[in-house]
């Protein structure tokens, strides 16, 4: 079969859209359908249907998207290596990080790695869900959570510290609860994750001083660390923060100082079998170096 029409039936498979797939291969629309087109007579079996909605896979469709997937996920590991090939490091490195994290501590930092691999450009993803290293959709993550796939390695980085925090303008208002118990008259801002969420840990204002009990109920869920930290500034309510985010809003104020939330491990992962290349290795060692400033 042509690696070309599978290259573009495993993009319309992932996007679900003729646009999407045009956009990600870098063909025109009408060029992807006649491919796909060409794929079906080839096989003698449709594999979208189609709706005005977008694509939708048939039965034989997800058989030969599981397979083009693997193949995917070679081709990638392959033209990865394949820019480790040289002495020194060199090509496009992609990385993902969390949206706050990315965005305060990592991007600020990577002038030096740029001065030090001039031939490294760097792609950065800042994304709060977590891309899929396996499938190189980035080829490493940084992370305020352990690694769980078992083709992946992790280097721990550094930890980051929480607390609770308000504006003075909220403790005007509303005063400074002096004790957890205290928390159930006051407004919270939640991080909102759902069960699973790795980065559950920051909605601790909900049981601080519940241990036993149900826990409160936000008055007010955000799902971005960074928005957040905008709500508490506002004077909305009293909020969780990581400290490295919280110090970027100077007149926020700690609440319940003795009762510090969770410590965050940071760590630094990629795939193993990217374990080899020397733009991960020079782009982890940097980090580690990084990681040795406070926080």
């Amino acid at each position: 079969m042509d690696w070309d029409k599978l290259k573009t039936f495993h993009a319309a498979a992932e996007t679900g859209s003729l646009t999407a797939a045009a956009e990600k291969v870098g063909l025109s629309q009408s060029a992807v359908s006649r491919q796909i087109a060409a794929l079906e007579d080839d096989l003698g079996v449709p594999l979208f249907h189609r709706h005005a909605r977008g694509l939708i896979l048939t039965g034989p469709g997800k058989v030969l998207q599981s397979s083009t997937g693997q193949m995917a996920t070679i081709a990638a590991v392959a033209e990865s290596n394949l820019k480790d090939a040289r002495d020194r490091p060199q090509g496009e490195l992609v990385v993902t990080a969390p949206v706050g994290f990315g965005a305060t501590w990592l991007a600020p930092r990577l002038g030096g790695f740029m001065d030090a691999y001039p031939d490294v450009t760097l792609r950065l993803l800042l994304d709060d869900r977590e891309l899929d290293l396996t499938t190189l959709e980035a080829e490493c993550a940084i992370r305020l959570w352990e690694a769980t796939h078992a083709d992946l390695v992790q280097r721990k980085l550094l930890s980051v510290t929480t607390a609770l925090y308000a504006s003075p303008d909220y403790i005007a208002r509303e005063g400074l609860p002096r004790v957890p118990e205290d928390l159930d008259r006051h407004r919270i801002i939640s991080y909102g994750a759902r069960a699973g969420d790795p980065m559950k840990v920051l909605d601790f204002p909900l049981t601080l001083g519940r241990e036993d009990l149900k826990p409160r109920a936000a008055h007010l869920a955000i799902n971005n660390i960074s928005a957040v930290v905008k709500a508490v500034g506002a004077g909305i309510g009293i909020g969780g923060l990581p400290d490295y985010l919280a110090r970027r809003e100077p007149s926020l104020q700690r609440v319940l100082p003795d009762h510090p939330g969770p410590n965050l491990d940071v760590f630094f992962i990629y795939p193993s079998d990217l374990r080899r290349s020397k733009r991960i290795a020079a782009f982890r060692q940097y980090l580690l170096d990084q990681a040795g400033e406070p926080v």
